[in-house]
């Protein structure tokens, strides 16, 4: 279980220091472009992927609630994980979640902040957090598709 937690508090730690960094840069609001592809923004997203129901007064409580549930529920399962992908896989989801929790008790909305784009077409921004969640579950997919089940 040490493996999952240290995961996840890197990815906490990484995640509010990158962007507190961010909201004390982008005062006032504007985007910094770093590559061709690639700007710096500020983006307080009320909502969770893609700012769906990012409209909805409540969304910030009733979120922050699911995440706590899912939380409890992730640390269950790295408590009975055996395989060293699985509880780095866990720490990651666990130490994104988290890391947005805490944006959603602080200030009522994530910050996002990382704008990948083509041209005029931008993929919505995110942040350290959200790609470490990204990264867990797309590393829990591989476990579950290729590890023996007596490993898993």
């Amino acid at each position: 279980m040490r493996r999952g937690l240290l995961i996840a508090a890197a990815v906490l730690v990484l995640d509010q220091i990158s962007k507190a960094a961010i909201l004390d840069l982008m005062a006032p609001p504007r985007a910094i472009e770093v590559l061709p592809v690639f700007n710096i923004v500020l983006a307080m997203n009320r909502g969770v992927s893609f700012s769906l129901f990012a409209g909805h007064a409540n969304a910030p409580l009733l979120l922050s609630a699911v995440a706590v549930v899912l939380v409890a529920a992730l640390l269950w399962w790295l408590k009975t994980a055996t395989h060293p992908l699985t509880r780095t896989a866990i720490g990651l989801v666990i130490g994104g979640a988290v890391g947005n929790l805490v944006d959603r008790v602080r200030y009522g909305a994530v910050v996002d902040f990382l704008d990948v784009h083509w041209g005029d077409w931008h993929w919505p921004a995110f942040n350290v957090a959200d790609s470490a969640i990204t990264i867990g579950a797309l590393l829990l997919m591989l476990d579950a598709l290729f590890s023996r089940p007596q490993s898993r």
